[in-house]
C-alpha cells in the first residue's frame, strides 16, 4: 500500500499592517464636523452627576407626570444620570470661534479638550459668551489671567451689564466678566461676530440670552448656547421650561421659534447641554412636536 503524500503547510500569511491611526480622532472629549466650509468642534467640558432629572428639566409643576411618561417612553434616565457640559469652537478659515468656556477650575475640561483637538487655546481669535451663568464663563480664565490671551471676547451688551452690575456679583462673575471687562466687546441682538456668525436673540433662560446663528454657503448652523433646554422634554413638550429660566414662559416661546427656525432651515444644532456629541438636527413631529436627531458618529 503506497504511503500518503505529505505536504508541508504553507506558512501563515503575515497579516497586514494596522492602517495609521488617524491625528485627533473623534471621542477624545472633542467631536469635529464640516458643515459647508466651517469646522465645527464640539468640546465636552466633561459632566456632572444629577440625582434626579426631573423637575430641573422639566419644572411647570402641573406637567410633572407627563414629563416623566416621555423618559419612561424614549428610555431616558429620571435619576442617577449626568448633566453635559459642551462649548462649540466655529474654524471659518478666517476666524477661530470659541462659544462659552465650561466651568473653569478643577472640574472643567474644556482647555484640556481644546488641546486634545490639536488646538492651541492662544489661536483662538474669539470667544463668545451666550449669557453668563457660571458653567459658561467659569473658563474664561485661570488665576487672574485670560485663558484666550490673543482673543477678542464678545457679549451680548444687556447680558454684561446685568452681571456685572449686581450688587454683590458672585466670585465667577468677578473673576471671568468684571476682572477682564477692558478685554470684552459688547454687542447687540443681530450683530455680526465675526462674518458669517451673526448673534441671534433667545431670551428667557436669561432675559438677555444669546444664541449664535453660523451659516456657510448653503449650510447652516444654531449654536443655542442654553436656549434649548433639554434635549428631550423641551422638544417634545411646547410650553415646557427649565428650572434654571429666568422667565419660564418666554423661554419656552423663545425654544418654539428656534426650532420652527431650524427645522424650516434644515439647519444643524447644537445644544450646550445636550447629551455629547449634542450636533444633528431638529425634526418636526405631528401635533407641534419635535425631536432632535443627533448626527451619526464619525470616528475622523
Amino acid at each position: 500500500m503506497a504511503l500518503a503524500q505529505t505536504t508541508t503547510p504553507a506558512a501563515p500569511a503575515t497579516p497586514a499592517a494596522p492602517p495609521a491611526p488617524t491625528a485627533f480622532v473623534n471621542g477624545n472629549g472633542f467631536y469635529r464636523q464640516k458643515i459647508g466650509d466651517m469646522t465645527v468642534i464640539v468640546l465636552s467640558d466633561g459632566t456632572a452627576p444629577l440625582a434626579a432629572l426631573l423637575p430641573t428639566w422639566g419644572a411647570n409643576p402641573d406637567r410633572q407626570a407627563e414629563f416623566a411618561a416621555t423618559l419612561a417612553e424614549y428610555h431616558v434616565a429620571a435619576t442617577n444620570t449626568v448633566n453635559h457640559f459642551n462649548p462649540t469652537i466655529i474654524e471659518t478659515g478666517k476666524n477661530r470661534v470659541l462659544i462659552d468656556t465650561g466651568r473653569g477650575g478643577a472640574t472643567g475640561q474644556t482647555l484640556a479638550n481644546i488641546r486634545r483637538a490639536g488646538i492651541d487655546p492662544a489661536t483662538i481669535d474669539t470667544v463668545f459668551i451666550t449669557h453668563g451663568h457660571g458653567d459658561h464663563i467659569g473658563g474664561l480664565t485661570t488665576g487672574g489671567q485670560s485663558n484666550f490671551p490673543q482673543a477678542r471676547h464678545v457679549m451680548g451688551a444687556g447680558e454684561f451689564q446685568f452681571w456685572t452690575t449686581q450688587a454683590n456679583p458672585n466670585a465667577s462673575v468677578q473673576a471671568n466678566l468684571i476682572g477682564l471687562k477692558d478685554r470684552f466687546t459688547l454687542i447687540q441682538p443681530g450683530a455680526e461676530i465675526v462674518p458669517g456668525l451673526t448673534a441671534i436673540a433667545s431670551p428667557g433662560h436669561t432675559l438677555n440670552h444669546l444664541s449664535v446663528r453660523a451659516q456657510s454657503g448653503n449650510a447652516g448652523l444654531l449654536v443655542f448656547g442654553d436656549a434649548a433646554g433639554h434635549f428631550l422634554i423641551s422638544l417634545k413638550h411646547r410650553g415646557a421650561y427649565v428650572g434654571f429660566d429666568t422667565d419660564g414662559a418666554l423661554a419656552a416661546r423663545t425654544r418654539q421659534r428656534l426650532f420652527d427656525q431650524a427645522t424650516t432651515e434644515g439647519l444643524w444644532v447644537t445644544g450646550y447641554h445636550f447629551p455629547f456629541h449634542a450636533l444633528g438636527h431638529i425634526r418636526r413631529m405631528i401635533g407641534g412636536a419635535f425631536e432632535y436627531e443627533p448626527t451619526v458618529w464619525n470616528w475622523s
